[in-house]
């Protein structure tokens, strides 16, 4: 860590999952920031612009946009302070909060099977949580994590994993997929509410060096 007194904070990238139940079982923060990041982008295009005079350039709503990103998860760091959840856990709590991510609430689950029991012809599937995807102030996203893998490269003399890269993808989810009243809709509005703004800037900037 450095000394100098006027270096800048650094700011990490997170994944967080919103669950009122359980708030803190899906909170990752990037213990080191990816040092690349992935983004595809792909015109989200309305069904009558494929051949009908006039409606070439029309849009059905937001690009449809996804993410890849690599991120390390290891234990060194805690180790070397004889924190007692590594020392008995290793790296296992912060996959276990990723994988959360995927799984239906267990709750949920047992329940729905005890409907279909009683004769319930049909039960509502349980909804993964929200999970929103933090890289610095000027993107903060609702996404879906679509899958990852995992590669586990260290373990500690109970083989409880200590080291591993993660590859995440990520499909961006708008208010075109949430609706703009629900809070992901809003919160997607006020990112590209702030992309608006900064390619003004940049239109701005460019026109006054022409």
């Amino acid at each position: 860590m450095t000394t100098f007194p006027n270096s800048p904070r650094l700011l990490k990238g997170a994944l967080l999952g919103l669950d009122p139940a359980n708030p803190l079982a899906s909170v990752i923060q990037f213990q080191y920031n990816p040092e690349t990041l992935s983004r595809t982008l792909k015109a989200r295009t309305s069904p009558a612009s494929g051949g009908a005079p006039g409606e070439a350039m029309r849009l059905a709503g937001p690009p449809e946009e996804s993410f890849k990103l690599d991120v390390v998860l290891d234990a060194t760091d805690q180790m070397e302070t004889a924190d007692p959840v590594t020392a008995q856990l290793g790296i296992h709590p912060q996959l276990a909060s990723l994988e959360m991510l995927l799984y239906p609430k267990s709750a949920l689950v047992i329940a729905n099977e005890a409907l279909l029991r009683l004769g319930t012809v049909e039960v509502i599937q349980p909804e993964a949580p929200l999970a929103i995807l933090v890289w610095g102030v000027k993107r903060v996203l609702p996404v879906r994590l679509t899958g990852f893998s995992i590669t586990e490269e260290m373990f500690d003399p109970n083989l409880n994993p200590i080291h591993a890269k993660v590859s995440l993808d990520l499909t961006v989810l708008s208010y075109f997929n949430l609706g703009l009243l629900s809070p992901g809709g809003a919160l997607f509005m006020t990112h590209q509410l702030i992309k608006e703004g900064m390619a003004t800037v940049n239109g701005a900037s460019t026109a006054a060096n022409f």
